[in-house]
């Protein structure tokens, strides 16, 4: 039976007097029990579609076609109507569960609250179902978990709360954009497993939107290819995979990040070093705020850098990997020793450490957030030039010019802003403003984890080349062990604070020794 069927969609959306085309003349089935997976680059119009089957667009869209659901027409459809099939009939799974979830209300009040509006339910029959959707979808310790705010929760938790709002009305489709893009491996294959075991039991039809054909591989029937708005591809997922027919969809499948990083030279100096070094949060109680313990975010963690090499650090989230980073930045306070350039740096005060920080940058996972929307990115990369006095102000823009162009960007568009540019443009913004400075050093903290796997891969060629034309050092953190693979020289893999195994890249990968990093292998490669 033909649960949701989507014929000739079109949406446009005008802002300013200009009408963009999003979605265009696409057409796609799910049938009950049916996975069904949207895959295409940011900007293809995978969410469009899926947001256009109950009317979740913006009031600027303008759709034309026809979204049936169980033969009861979308497209027009009254607001009642609308209303009794979101959450009750068709339900919605997004990437960010904290974007999703109310920080202000408990995870009992957030779930309480669907199943009270579409089910009457309250007292004591409220609170077993709750208890019971907890239970169903893996929430250790549900009854403690009741009274818990979102930000007390780890990713992976939340995002099960956010599948257990989808599933607390009986929806016949699920519709899930991105769920596991922002997750560690191992929980996204938890999470994976999780959606496919509820949809067996439940009997659930599944619409999966992303761009990790990894993903799509494991847990789809079908496959819809997207790219700028049209289906170019539609077949099994055997048959997408193994004899792909259109350019765009064999593009997609060769953009897996491989290769390796050039060899690093023998005589290469020894850029960053930390010996046994320490992030220790106290826990602070009472009145007094007295110590009572310890998070030991990182244990005596002891590596090198040199010059030109990159080392990958991996695990999963709460592993200390960030922390890590922070300490090396002297952002978080830290105990023992951090040398850089032969230079003990781990008790230099703030004005000290102002004349190393030029040769010390970092960039961030997600660069909307690191970026100033109120600022032009002539002003965001040439921030650092002004705070370290690094040059005459007359000269900034020929500077800047001179960075975007190396970073693959127009230097013509310096003077828009952040919101003007796509995901890897944003990237490379990050990029150029952490180069600018002529670093030695750069920590990468989940430089490509929200980008789609074909920028992901200019990025990884781009830090390649910067690499080897700077002869920089990185410090690059993920969770995308194919890319670690791709990048790394040496990978150290930790948990709970520690360090459980480091090595060269290729012994790691090919021959791992800690139980641990064969588990994170098995749920990355497979």
């Amino acid at each position: 039976m033909t649960l949701l069927n989507i014929k000739n969609l079109s949406v446009q959306f005008t802002q300013d007097g200009q009408t963009t085309t999003a979605v265009d003349e696409v057409s796609l089935s799910i049938s009950a029990g049916e996975t069904v997976a949207i895959v295409g680059e940011s900007g293809s119009g995978k969410s469009v579609t899926a947001l256009s089957t109950v009317d979740l667009l913006p009031k600027n869209a303008a759709v034309r076609g026809s979204i049936t659901y169980k033969d009861e027409e979308m497209i027009g459809a009254s607001e009642s109507t609308l209303q009794r099939i979101r959450g009750n009939n068709i339900s919605f799974i997004f990437q960010e569960p904290m974007t999703s979830l109310n920080p202000l209300h408990t995870i009992e009040k957030q779930l309480g609250e669907s199943l009270f509006i579409h089910q009457g339910l309250r007292g004591v029959a409220l609170q077993d179902r709750i208890l019971e959707l907890l239970v169903k979808v893996g929430i250790p310790d549900p009854n403690m978990r009741l009274k818990s705010y979102p930000h007390q929760l780890s990713g992976g938790q939340r995002q099960r709360v956010m599948i257990a709002m989808a599933l607390a009305n009986g929806p016949d489709l699920l519709i899930a954009d991105e769920p596991t893009t922002a997750l560690d491996v191992t929980i996204e294959a938890q999470i994976l497993d999780l959606l496919a075991g509820l949809q067996r039991t439940e009997g659930l039809s599944l619409l999966f939107i992303t761009h990790d054909l990894g993903v799509v591989r494991k847990i789809a029937d079908r496959v819809i290819v997207m790219q700028e708005g049209v289906v170019v591809e539609t077949g099994d997922t055997s048959q997408i995979f193994n004899a792909p027919k259109h350019a765009y969809t064999k593009m997609l499948l060769k953009a897996e990040t491989g290769g390796g990083p050039e060899p690093v030279s023998e005589d290469a100096p020894t850029i960053l070093l930390t010996q046994k070094l320490k992030v220790w949060f106290p826990i602070q109680r009472g009145l007094l705020r007295r110590t009572v313990g310890y998070v030991k975010a990182v244990n005596e963690a002891s590596f090198s850098v040199s010059a030109g090499e990159t080392l990958g650090v991996v695990g999963e989230s709460g592993s200390g990997k960030t922390s890590l980073a922070l300490a090396i930045m002297r952002l978080i306070s830290s105990e023992n020793k951090i040398f850089f350039n032969e230079k003990d740096i781990s008790n230099l005060s703030r004005r000290e450490m102002r004349s190393i920080r030029s040769n010390i940058q970092m960039v961030f996972q997600d660069p909307f957030g690191s970026l100033s929307p109120r600022m032009s990115v002539m002003e965001i990369i040439a921030e650092g030039l002004k705070v370290h006095n690094k040059s005459n102000k007359t000269n900034h823009r020929n500077e800047v010019s001179s960075i975007l162009k190396e970073v693959g960007l127009d230097p013509l568009t310096m003077d828009r802003y952040p919101h003007e540019f796509s995901g890897g443009q944003r990237q490379r913004i990050a990029i150029a403003r952490a180069m600018i400075l002529k670093p030695k050093f750069v920590v990468l903290d989940e430089p490509t984890s929200a980008l789609d796997r074909t920028v992901q891969m200019q990025i990884v060629e781009l830090l390649r080349t910067l690499q080897q034309k700077y002869q920089l050092g990185y410090l690059f953190i993920s969770h995308d062990l194919k890319i670690v693979r791709a990048l790394s020289h040496k990978v150290i893999v930790m948990k709970d604070g520690d360090i459980v195994e480091h090595g060269r890249a290729v012994q790691v990968f090919d021959n791992p020794k800690n139980t641990y990093t064969q588990t994170l292998l098995s749920a990355a490669l497979g």
